[in-house]
């Protein structure tokens, strides 16, 4: 569950301007994962964002996602943008994973490329939910 602020509104958990900085690249569906949408990130990975057309469309979406992304995901101490930045450019680094204590896995995505690009994959489909744990206590 996410955290509200006093005035009842969902604490930001996730940045417009990181999604449009992503949704430039959209057509990898990279700005679908980054709010949460792993299906049809994949559909955008694999059709260049429906041939074009889906990625044109979301740039009036996003400010929706966006919202959607703040109510359902929990607050805290690690950043979901600074998660989806290391996750975005250095993710066969594992750089991320280090940054949420992950660092045995981290350190194993350093030496084995992010598990030849597989955990990265896995990566791209769950830091959503990886941060919302970590956030909660549970994770």
């Amino acid at each position: 569950m996410n955290t509200y602020r006093q005035d009842g509104t969902p604490v930001n958990t996730h940045n417009v301007l990181l999604g449009y900085l992503l949704w430039i690249f959209g057509f990898t569906g990279s700005h679908r994962f980054y709010y949460g949408k792993p299906i049809t990130g994949t559909i955008w990975f694999f059709t260049f964002g429906v041939f074009g057309i889906g990625w044109l469309i979301d740039v009036f979406l996003i400010p929706g996602m966006d919202r959607e992304a703040d109510l359902r995901f929990t607050a805290g101490p690690l950043d979901y943008n600074v998660a989806w930045l290391l996750l975005t450019f250095l993710g066969l680094l594992g750089v991320h994973r280090m940054y949420m204590g992950k660092w045995l896995t981290g350190l194993l995505y350093l030496v084995t490329g992010g598990l030849l690009g597989l955990g990265v994959l896995y990566d791209f489909w769950t830091l959503n939910d990886q941060v919302s744990l970590k956030n909660s206590g549970r994770g």
